[in-house]
Formats: structure tokens, sequence, C-alpha cells
């Protein structure tokens, strides 16, 4: 199967972290605006080829929002275009980081849930995304189209254990800090200018047992209204820019 990238910001994103990794770039013949004749000269400075082809044809080829553009990756390289890590290399990563921030997801299986993650986390500057093989989202097309580039720059990586890699990060230095809706302490009271990572479970069930368990602390989002939780990639941003705004205090 031909994975593919669609979007603007994924696609010009790919173009200038992995061009050899482009089979073809698959753009719209009757859009001629600044925007997309910018990401044609980005191609072709790249070595990038260029079909041009129909709405109707790029309609065809994904029922995405494609916005005129579509890359299709060459056979055996969407893992590597997509930015995926190993846990060895994530591991060197937190080591070499002086405070090293990471955003773990467990449970969140919709990829636009898991694109608009990481999409937080690039901006936010963490040192990588980690979620597990099983009962999770892969970063697809769809995730890296909601993803807007970041599924190419912020290191990801998929664990067979979770809880393992937890107990790794412990050993390593990194505080866990799980979020929960039903415990009394607060994300603003935690202190999170330290190395840490930022534990999020599904909407549904939360986190399991074995993650909540591996946590060194839980914290909860404050909550005025009358919602109970928030979405998963907004929770994910709240927190992690907390994190943000508490090492720029410091």
């Amino acid at each position: 199967m031909t994975e593919l990238v669609f979007g603007y910001h994924a696609t010009e994103s790919l173009i200038r972290q992995r061009p050899g990794h482009i089979q073809t770039l698959m753009v719209q013949a009757d859009r001629n605006d600044k925007r997309m004749q910018a990401l044609n000269d980005l191609a072709q400075s790249q070595g990038v080829a260029i079909t041009r082809c129909t709405k109707s044809d790029l309609d065809a080829v994904t029922s995405g929002r494609h916005q005129g553009v579509i890359a299709r990756l060459q056979q055996g390289a969407s893992h590597e275009a997509a930015g995926q890590t190993s846990e060895s290399d994530m591991m060197a990563m937190v080591v070499a980081a002086e405070r090293p921030l990471l955003l773990i997801l467990d449970g969140v299986t919709d990829p636009h849930n898991l694109g608009a993650c990481l999409r937080s986390a690039d901006a936010a500057g963490v040192t990588a995304v980690v979620f597990p093989k099983d009962k999770s989202a892969d970063v697809n097309d769809v995730a890296r189209k909601v993803a807007s580039g970041a599924a190419e720059t912020v290191p990801w990586v998929r664990v067979t254990n979770l809880a393992r890699t937890m107990e790794h990060l412990k050993q390593a230095g990194v505080w866990i800090i799980g979020a929960s809706g039903e415990v009394p302490e607060t994300l603003h009271d935690q202190d999170l200018t330290v190395s840490c990572a930022l534990v999020l479970g599904s909407e549904g069930s939360g986190m399991r047992r074995l993650t909540r368990e591996s946590c060194d602390f839980m914290v909860s989002l404050p909550m005025a209204g009358a919602v109970s939780s928030l979405n998963v990639s907004v929770a994910a941003g709240i927190c992690l820019f907390e994190a943000v705004r508490q090492r720029r205090g410091k």
C-alpha cells in the first residue's frame, strides 16, 4: 500500500525534511496562487518529481482535505519520513537533553487527536512523544495532515511495553506525571521545571492501570464549567504549555 502525505503544511515539511522519500508530488494543475507556486519551487529545488493533476484526480486518491497537494512516498520510506525514532535513540535524546520534556499518550486511538498532540508537542519543543504499539492510533496520513508538519519534525516512538519504557525513563532521571480528573492536586501545583514526562490517557477510560501505577505524581486540570473532561489533544496542549510557562519563568 502506497503511503500518502497530504495538505500544504504536511507536504511542505516533508519536502524540507525528507525529499528523498517522496516518489512524486501530485499538485492541482489549476492552482496558481503564490502559496502553491512556492511549494512547487521548493519541490523543484529539492529534486522532487511533480505530477500535475485535476482536483478530481486528487479527490480519488484520498478522502482527506488535501488542499491541492498529495505526496506519494517511496516504498518502505513512510516510517522514517514521518519522524519515527527508536526507543534507544529516544533514550539517548533524553540523556543528552538538559531538562527533557516528553509527552506520553496511552490509549489515544483517534488519528486526529494523535496528530493534534504531535502539533502541540512540536510547538512546545518536547524531546519526544511516546505511545504504545497496541490499542493506539498510528501516524497515518490523517494524523500527519492534522499535525501540519509536526509528524516530520518532532521525534515520536511506538513502544511494545509502555510501563517498561516509563521505568527506563525514571532510571534516566525523568519524573513521570500523569493527568487525571480524579485527584485533588492540580497541574499548576506541580513543578514542571524538572526533567519530566506528561502522561495522558484516552477520553473514555483514561490511562490503563499499569500506566497509572507507573506515574510518580498525578495531577488534574482545574475545571470550572459543567463538562468533566477535555479532549485529549486540548489537555495535552494545556499541560505542555504549563511546563513551557514554568520553565521560562525559572
